[in-house]
């Protein structure tokens, strides 16, 4: 009976000490250990959740901050809406037209990506296509030689570019991707040239790097490529594509 008794005061003692530490705050403050201790035990239970889920809750919501789109609302680009609010009121009250139809728009953009490289290497194209996917947020077209030219080493059928056609939301997405954010990263730019329009109210011009869009990480690419923008219009003379062109703050050197 004595050695029962022996053994059941530790376990009463031990659980005073559970409730001492359940009850916490009436006893002397915890050391340093202690806390280190506790940190570890916490990251140890809620580390996945940390590192997981709740980062992509936190783009989530501000993502749908940023949209804030409510229920059954389409997603309209920002510069399709400048268009629709500023820019068709400046050229109507610019060049007097009657009829509303005769405003000039946009039709589409053509990106073209030349990659000469591919004659000594052909797995150039594979990366000049992912990146110029990523810069238009659609796959582009892998264009190939039409006759085969011994001089430049160039055999029939042989893969040289990739060429993509953007239209409606997507043409107004990259069009504000390259006014807002691209052409400003160009080295010592200070404008594009008026001198680029056909006659017809197309525009064209050139970039030496496709690293100056965001959408392409800079250490992970292999070569830097040039790319060519064709803006096509419905204007029917340049100086009402230019007109249309600066409503949407294409930066003009004048």
């Amino acid at each position: 009976m004595s050695d029962d008794k022996k053994e059941a005061k530790p376990k009463k003692a031990k659980a005073a000490g559970d409730a001492g530490e359940a009850k916490g705050p009436k006893g002397p403050p915890p050391s340093k250990t202690e806390e280190k201790r506790a940190e570890k035990k916490a990251k140890g239970k809620g580390g996945a959740a940390a590192t997981g889920p709740a980062t992509s809750t936190q783009s989530e919501t501000t993502r749908a901050k940023a949209l804030a789109l409510t229920a059954g609302e389409k997603y309209v680009p920002r510069a399709k809406k400048r268009y629709h609010d500023v820019v068709r009121k400046e050229l109507i009250d610019k060049f007097a037209y009657k009829n509303p139809m005769q405003v000039p728009k946009l039709d589409k953009i053509v990106i073209n990506m030349g990659v000469g490289e591919t004659t000594a290497d052909t797995k150039k194209i594979q990366s000049a296509v992912r990146d110029l996917t990523m810069i238009a947020g659609q796959k582009p077209v892998v264009t190939k030689a039409r006759v085969a030219i011994s001089n430049f080493k160039v055999r029939e059928n042989m893969p040289l570019g990739c060429k993509v056609t953007l239209r409606k939301d997507r043409m107004y997405d990259f069009l504000d991707r390259l006014v807002t954010i691209a052409l400003p990263r160009v080295r010592d730019f200070r404008g594009v040239s008026p001198k680029s329009f056909d006659g017809r109210g197309n525009f064209s011009m050139g970039l030496k790097e496709h690293i100056v869009f965001p959408e392409i990480d800079y250490d992970k690419i292999e070569t830097v490529w040039g790319m060519d923008i064709t803006i096509c219009t419905t204007a029917k003379t340049d100086e009402e594509a230019q007109a249309l062109l600066s409503g949407f703050q294409m930066p003009f050197t004048k």
